[in-house]
């Protein structure tokens, strides 16, 4: 169905589109009984404006950008993402603006996006996921003057607006939880290097682990997805050496792991304890229940925007730090086999 025009509404209520264009915009020129009539109209036809026009008229786009630099696989798959873009698209819901959302699997394509929805003026600020160290988008946003707030964080944003959940407490509150449980052996299963929180997690993970005298603290990195998870449990619990608890970066894979565990015979949380990360639904509704880091990633969506939107209305550069993450115990922990 063609989108109604201003054309539309003035052969409607048979005016002129200058009189059309003095109420829409709330501009005198017109009786006031004129312009309740048009608007009537307006909205008996649909209509809405159009983000050209009003970058146009205001310079503002009414949409705020987010490329998530994962395939479109990775994207659909992890709950994580479906949580965060409902609190972003809640912390909207009503408003002007309105959310861009683009996958990439390529950096250089990521912030060519950028440059584009820039030049174009199609977003008024963006979201930026997934923060590395010496982050590439950070320059490219800033000389483009388009705002920004990093989810994630506090380091290595270089003054950007983030916000960010203390990784590094929660990881240690789960090694020491673990430890206390009789664990010597722990692996972690964590997602790729080069990003920041991944960074930081295994440095907690690490320290808190020599901290309370673990026998081996290994970490691997993998892409998130549940078939590089399955690889990775079956290669570590068939070594020589398998460790008695495993701490995972996302619950898709915590998830892929358990499976495996069955499939080789190891029980569940009598031979191996399982810790997944953000704790989404899938964590209470398979057996044996996921232990779990949890935190509430819709709310970390909705602060993302308020912030961004608070950027780009001017705002100074600041950094909202989120509830603590905290760890749920469920069935698939237990004490480590003697």
């Amino acid at each position: 169905m063609r989108r109604p025009t201003i054309v539309d509404i003035a052969k409607a209520a048979g005016v002129s589109k200058g009189a059309v264009s003095y109420a829409l915009n709330g501009r005198p020129g017109v009786s006031d009984a004129t312009r309740r009539r048009i608007l009537d109209i307006a909205e008996q036809l649909g209509w809405a404006p159009s983000s050209a026009a009003r970058a146009l008229s205001d310079g503002r786009a009414g949409a705020i950008g987010m490329v998530v630099d994962r395939p479109a696989k990775i994207l659909s798959a992890e709950p994580f993402f479906m949580r965060l873009i409902g609190g972003i698209q809640a912390e909207l819901a009503g408003g002007a603006t309105s959310l861009m959302l683009q996958s990439a699997d390529d950096k250089g394509l990521e912030m060519a996006t950028y440059q584009r929805w820039n030049a174009e003026r199609r977003v008024d600020g963006v979201l930026l996921v997934d923060l590395r160290r010496d982050d590439p988008r950070l320059p490219v946003v800033r000389d483009l003057r388009l705002p920004a707030v990093v989810i994630g964080g506090p380091d290595h944003t270089e003054g950007t607006p983030c916000v960010w959940t203390d990784d590094a407490a929660a990881m240690s509150e789960v090694v020491e939880y673990l430890a206390g449980l009789g664990h010597r052996r722990i692996a972690r299963v964590a997602g790729p290097a080069e990003f920041v929180h991944t960074e930081t997690r295994s440095r907690a993970f690490a320290g808190t682990a020599k901290e309370v005298g673990l026998a081996s603290a290994e970490v691997v990195h993998t892409d998130y997805l549940s078939d590089q998870a399955e690889v990775v449990t079956r290669e570590l619990l068939t070594g020589a050496n398998p460790p008695s608890a495993l701490v995972f970066d996302n619950d898709l894979m915590a998830v892929a792991a358990l499976g495996v565990a069955q499939e080789l015979g190891v029980p569940v949380p009598e031979r191996l304890s399982i810790v997944a990360w953000d704790d989404s639904v899938i964590c209470g509704a398979i057996r044996p229940a996921l232990t779990a880091v949890g935190r509430d990633v819709t709310q970390h969506g909705r602060l993302a925007v308020s912030l961004l939107l608070e950027t780009i209305a001017g705002g100074p550069a600041r950094s909202v730090r989120t509830q603590r993450s905290r760890l749920v115990p469920r069935a698939s922990t237990g004490p480590a086999a003697s």
